[in-house]
């Protein structure tokens, strides 16, 4: 008994630890190569992205209905909350037409990569592809997957800031 009364209490502390990550900061990082990765999860070299969205209030801690309880609750008008949407929509309209022109270009790298393989000729005369030629292959279907799943990303938070 004496043992499980600590892994209660840690099991407390670890679901009262992950309550406040309901709300997930946006990291994009660019690497060596030009690939850029999205991501909630910081990385070395990743820079935090400000796409604040115009409802920050979260179920388990509703905005205050009357106005005695928000009077010190910072107001924002209407043009100014609109102008901030619009700055977000285009931060992310940019960094999506970015991702689209990044995307072509790999999979134009990949297309002729394909249409010109790196090959040898082995003892018995067959040719067979190089494991460089392999190996870029295998990289440029990786990077064509990642800018997908950026361009994805990036459509649904689209979807998400117009309503």
């Amino acid at each position: 008994m004496r043992i499980i009364k600590p892994l209660y209490l840690l099991l407390i502390l670890l679901c009262v630890g992950h309550i406040g990550w309901a709300q997930a900061e946006i990291y994009k990082h660019v690497d060596a190569e030009g690939n850029v990765t999205y991501t909630s999860t910081p990385m070395r070299g990743a820079k935090k992205l400000d796409i604040s969205s115009s409802s920050t209030s979260s179920p388990s801690q509703p905005r205050p209905r009357n106005e005695a309880a928000s009077a010190d609750f910072p107001k924002v008008d209407n043009a100014t909350q609109r102008n901030r949407d619009d700055a977000r929509h285009r931060i992310l309209m940019d960094e999506l037409a970015a991702e689209e022109r990044l995307l072509a270009e790999v999979r134009k790298s990949l297309k002729e990569a394909e249409a010109n393989p790196e090959t040898f000729s082995g003892a018995d005369g067959k040719a067979r592809l190089t494991v460089k030629h392999s190996e870029k292959i295998r990289t440029l279907q990786q990077q064509v997957t990642q800018h997908e799943k950026n361009l994805d990303a990036l459509r649904i938070e689209l979807s998400s800031n117009r309503k």
